[in-house]
């Protein structure tokens, strides 16, 4: 995974390109009507319900639109939240409050969405000792806004980005000239350039698996859109060589009977790809 440091990176560019997006020369109806020295407040009220996330981020948000923007957070990241509750008052110039205003919205909106599948996902785990992975079908630009947002909400996070983990899939496999191949010239490049970096593979059928459980030094096992009996099989044939991990269009309906299978993981792309928007909105204090 991507240090602390690359990660906070990640998120000052997505606060600076929110800003260059958003504002650009200046927020002209906020600069047209009201003073500039004018001082507000506004509270962001939640009207859904679910669990936060964002709270961090807003402050960090906040900071760099105006440094002298201060928030008094209410509730944490990661609480559960229903519809008229206050989660923290910004105060400062109010100018400074609506530059700002649709940026932090957006983001949290967006984080308290997945947050909240991610842990609807996660309490229909419970009982097993399988955890929910996500996978790299992020938005474009805000990654990891939306990994941050799946960990908030109990989560594990995957590879963050193609650099970070090795992860040998079908194409991969196909074009090396077959799975030994494949996981060889893997193994020779990382020894090459003196990267330590972990290796998943991924397996199409047991055949494969078994091909696999050949070659020493692979992490993770992806058993990709395996039925339930042969994830079954597929487990046990592995045997805790390694880790495993089962992914493939696994929903709300069929996560419970997968992680009764044995598996370590269960990966879902539908934690950031198919969430809507939680409700809320940053409302004036007068």
């Amino acid at each position: 995974m991507i240090s602390i440091e690359q990660f906070e990176k990640e998120l000052d560019l997505i606060i600076k390109n929110g800003y260059r997006e958003d504002v650009g020369d200046g927020d002209h109806t906020s600069l047209s009507c009201i003073p500039s020295p004018a001082q507000g407040k506004a509270n962001l009220l939640v009207k859904d319900t679910g669990i936060i996330a964002g709270v961090a981020f807003a402050k960090k948000a906040f900071k760099y639109f105006d440094e002298d923007l201060y928030v008094e957070s209410f509730i944490d990241d990661g609480s559960h939240v229903t519809h008229g509750d206050v989660v923290f008052q910004v105060s400062g110039k109010s100018q400074s409050i609506l530059k700002a205003e649709r940026f932090v919205l957006n983001a949290m909106q967006r984080m308290s969405a997945i947050a909240t599948k991610t842990n609807f996902f996660v309490s229909l785990l419970k009982g097993t000792n399988t955890q929910i992975l996500d996978t790299r079908k992020t938005t474009p630009g805000i990654r990891a806004l939306e990994k941050w947002a799946v960990k908030i909400g109990g989560g594990v996070n995957h590879r963050f980005a193609l650099y970070d983990m090795i992860m040998i899939k079908d194409n991969h496999i196909d074009f090396a000239g077959g799975m030994s191949k494949a996981i060889t010239k893997t193994k020779q490049y990382l020894s090459d350039k003196k990267l330590d970096l972990k290796i998943i593979v991924e397996a199409r059928n047991l055949q494969e698996i078994e091909k696999i459980l050949q070659n020493e030094g692979v992490f993770r096992i992806l058993i990709d859109n395996f039925s339930f009996e042969d994830t079954r099989k597929a487990v046990a044939l592995i045997n805790g060589k390694c880790l495993t991990e089962s992914s493939g269009g696994i929903n709300e309906d069929t996560i419970r009977k997968y992680a009764e299978c044995g598996v370590d993981y269960i990966s879902s792309g539908a934690l950031t790809h198919s969430v809507y928007n939680m409700d809320l909105s940053l409302k004036a204090v007068n």
